[in-house]
């Protein structure tokens, strides 16, 4: 009897320390009517993969967020004319083990690229690349999207012309970032939860050197520092984020090897789970950079290896911090690599997932 009673807590115990492990999504380019978001079990014993489910998610589900209050996905149709109507789109699903398509809306003109929730969770920010423009789009209570509340159409500055590339709020939910990367700028905003409505800040435009294509950004953990991916200029740039949300540019550092002579266009950008290590991803050299963060904020390069595919769009670190899996577009595949916790760089790949021309990935337990 005191046997059965021991073994009863060593099995509690046991699977108490158990998490379960947590699932990838992957969304990407379409050109018919396929799935084009898919859910994959992920192991982060040995980085191995498993297809669950997938659901068509309209035309280019090419970038997605989640809003864990209502259990929701939001998918962008990066498109300029949806359903036969000038414009891009944000299609909300939930999935529960099977895909759930709840609602679709229409968003104006067209060429959505990112989009990412507001702060209070009451707003989706959309930044749309191709139209030169950033959209606020209104939640209802339940988190299906019910409405536009504001719309900014940047004016076309020739020989340049705007294309915003990301749009996100820091981590204290102050201040909206939006990188423009056709006219090297970066703008900064206030949204007025009450009106939906957006409006730049005093301090509320940062402009880059000509030529860097400003692209992706990600902030350390306090919000007091900024790092920026430029798709152009194939640098990472280090900002210091004052008290008011201001950018201050303190350091800029190359993202290809030292011999690398062809062309190269920067895509994405992220911060290892502890803060210790920077990682880029190179579309061209096909190259994912890793620079070590310094006590100051400021980087040193630690080195470039390769992506293990052909155009790597985007990538993500598992919630474990173990592992990177880097989405190649033109190769049709994500290469899954295991992070060594000391040096901080990719190893492998240990696992590939065949998909077609990823663009997004995210992971949710």
């Amino acid at each position: 009897m005191r046997f059965i009673y021991l073994l009863l807590i060593s099995i509690g115990i046991l699977t108490a320390g158990c998490k379960e492990n947590p699932v990838l999504f992957a969304g990407g380019y379409s050109e018919d009517n396929t799935e084009n978001l898919m859910v994959f079990d992920f192991s982060q014993r040995d980085g191995a993969t498993g297809a669950v489910n997938g659901i068509n998610a309209g035309p280019n589900p090419s970038y997605f967020c989640f809003s864990d209050k209502h259990d929701l996905i939001y998918a962008l149709n990066e498109v300029m004319n949806f359903r036969g109507e000038p414009g891009g789109a944000v299609t909300t699903l939930r999935y529960n083990r099977e895909f759930e398509k709840l609602d679709e809306l229409m968003v104006p003109y067209g060429g959505p690229c990112y989009i990412s929730l507001s702060a209070d969770g009451g707003f989706l920010l959309l930044a749309n690349y191709s139209s030169g423009s950033v959209a606020v789009v209104r939640l209802d209570e339940s988190g299906i999207p019910v409405s536009v509340s504001d719309s900014i159409l940047y004016e076309v500055m020739e020989p340049d012309v705007s294309h915003p590339h990301m749009i996100m709020h820091d981590p204290a939910g102050k201040h909206i970032y939006v990188t423009d990367l056709g006219l090297d700028r970066i703008m900064i905003y206030n949204l007025d939860t009450n009106t939906g409505k957006l409006t730049q800040t005093d301090n509320g435009e940062t402009n880059l050197p000509e030529g860097s294509g400003p692209r992706h950004f990600v902030f350390n953990k306090d919000g007091s520092v900024m790092y920026l991916i430029n798709e152009s200029g194939s640098t990472v740039m280090v900002f210091d984020v004052d008290e008011n949300g201001g950018l201050q540019p303190v350091q800029t550092l190359p993202t290809t090897g030292a011999d690398f002579t062809g062309r190269n266009y920067c895509a994405d950008i992220h911060i290892s789970s502890d803060d210790k290590f920077l990682y880029g991803s190179n579309r061209g050299e096909n190259t994912i950079v890793v620079f070590k963060i310094m006590e100051d904020g400021k980087l040193s390069s630690a080195g470039n290896i390769s992506c293990g595919g052909n155009w790597p769009r985007n990538f993500v670190i598992d919630p474990s911090g173990k592992y990177i899996l880097v989405g190649n577009q033109r190769s049709d595949e994500i290469s899954v690599f295991r992070i060594d916790d000391k040096t901080g760089i990719p190893e492998g790949p240990v696992n590939k997932i065949s998909f077609k021309s990823p663009a997004c990935l995210k992971f949710r337990n």
